[in-house]
């Protein structure tokens, strides 16, 4: 599908309520075509907004819960990177990640934050997931670093290949990741 632009003027309101004298809200008028193709109506129209410094992204939020996050990545055929993470034998936190919308979906199996991939952090984002992975591998500033990814067979430091070579075991924690897809 091609990139489609527009130019639109964003709107600025006085915001009312409680607000305070300086206090403004901002709107654009979005191409209704493009609500609809995003699939937004009266009775579902929950999206996501993501900022990154430089651009807002829209999207449609995610089904409700761990389930029906998967279910609708995988109906409309994005790529899935899908962990569980254990404690021992005990599994603590599954983890969809899409990366075509590069959205999360967690569900925390113990109520032990202490034992959840995230921590007290109930809606990671992309950035909370790199810095995961990174948790549960060498740190790429150790000294040797070349020779442990030879013995490994990588070229590169790649948290994620490390861990399929791993399992993302550490000698201090009985924590684990396994891969089921992705």
């Amino acid at each position: 599908m091609s990139i489609q632009e527009r130019k639109a003027r964003i709107l600025i309101n006085k915001a009312g309520g409680n607000a305070g004298p300086e206090g403004k809200t901002y709107r654009v008028a979005l191409p209704a075509a493009w609500v609809k193709q995003l699939g937004v109506t009266s009775a579902d129209r929950e999206v996501l907004l993501q900022f990154d410094g430089e651009s807002i992204t829209i999207r449609r939020a995610a089904a409700a819960g761990y389930d029906g996050f998967l279910a609708q990545a995988r109906k409309h055929g994005h790529d899935l990177l899908i962990l569980y993470f254990y404690d021992g034998d005990t599994l603590c936190t599954k983890i969809c990640a899409d990366r075509t919308s590069r959205q999360l979906a967690v569900e925390n199996l113990t109520d032990d934050p202490l034992a959840t991939a995230f921590g007290v952090n109930f809606s990671p984002n992309w950035e909370d997931l790199r810095i995961f992975l990174e948790s549960r591998c060498v740190p790429c500033q150790r000294d040797g670093l070349s020779h442990y990814l030879a013995e490994l067979g990588l070229d590169r430091y790649d948290p994620l290949e490390i861990i399929r070579k791993t399992a993302g075991r550490m000698a201090e924690d009985h924590f684990w990741i396994k891969i089921l897809e992705g």
